[in-house]
């Protein structure tokens, strides 16, 4: 009776589906959430007669075999990189990638970190920071007597300074973009890790070709929908409760063949 073993995968299969799904629903409103996606694959077959082989003398091929599933398992939980919606906030430190890339920060470790999530802010050195006060790399300073900042589409960052009627440029912001983004390492607070799948970053001044530009006062959005996620919430549930309905009849089966005299 391999329907017992191969419903407790199926269940298994259809729980992790609703983890990911309620990851994606509680991160509706987190800022540059790319949401993710539950893939599966079938598992290795049992060949009792395997289709091609030959079954008699005569040599007469079997067109089609005997090969029996035992279940399914997770392939991968991928992760779905296209744009969010864009929202304004006004804020100047507010910056949205419009495109494709990700900003980069100074991790306390050393190490690079990306992201898309562009709430800054200025710490009390004057650098632009994000809400953990990670540094943007390369680093930039507002100047303590700055009146004004501004961030131009193509990452330029200038400062309007007390009796000065002519901005002084702060720095330059650069983004970086991946071969395969879904390969970024995932380490929560919207921050990536470059990984092997990911491959080596490519950085370029916003605008560039096959770059993103920034709009300064807006933060992109989830993209994360509502009605898709609940919709394949629903087809999880009654997945899962099909396969647990096989194991209640498989069960059935296996008294009634207990009872037998």
């Amino acid at each position: 009776m391999r329907a017992l073993s191969i419903a407790a995968s199926g269940m298994q299969a259809q729980q992790l589906n609703v983890d990911v799904i309620s990851h994606n629903i509680a991160n509706m409103n987190t800022t540059g959430y790319k949401r993710q996606r539950a893939e599966f694959q079938d598992m290795l077959y049992q060949n009792l007669e395997r289709p091609g082989s030959t079954s008699s003398a005569s040599g007469a091929i079997l067109p089609l075999g005997i090969q029996i599933g035992v279940g399914v398992r997770a392939d991968a939980v991928g992760r779905v990189t296209e744009q969010g919606g864009i929202g304004q906030t006004g804020n100047p430190y507010d910056i949205a990638v419009d495109g494709r890339g990700y900003l980069q920060v100074t991790l306390p470790s050393g190490q690079t970190g990306y992201t898309r999530s562009g709430n800054l802010a200025v710490n009390a050195d004057g650098q632009i920071v994000t809400s953990d006060g990670y540094a943007l790399e390369p680093a930039i300073t507002v100047p303590a007597e700055a009146t004004a900042v501004q961030i131009t589409r193509d990452g330029v960052v200038e400062a309007t300074l007390t009796g000065q009627a002519t901005p002084q440029q702060l720095g330059q912001i650069e983004i970086a973009t991946f071969i395969n983004p879904p390969g970024l390492e995932a380490i929560g607070d919207n921050l990536y890790l470059e990984t092997p799948a990911s491959g080596a970053p490519n950085v370029a001044t916003p605008g560039s070709a096959g770059f993103g530009s920034l709009m300064q006062g807006f933060l992109e959005l989830s993209n994360v929908n509502a009605v898709e996620e609940i919709s394949a919430l629903i087809v999880a549930q009654r997945a899962y409760e099909m396969n647990a309905r096989v194991i209640t009849a498989a069960d059935e089966m296996l008294q009634s063949t207990t009872q037998l005299r």
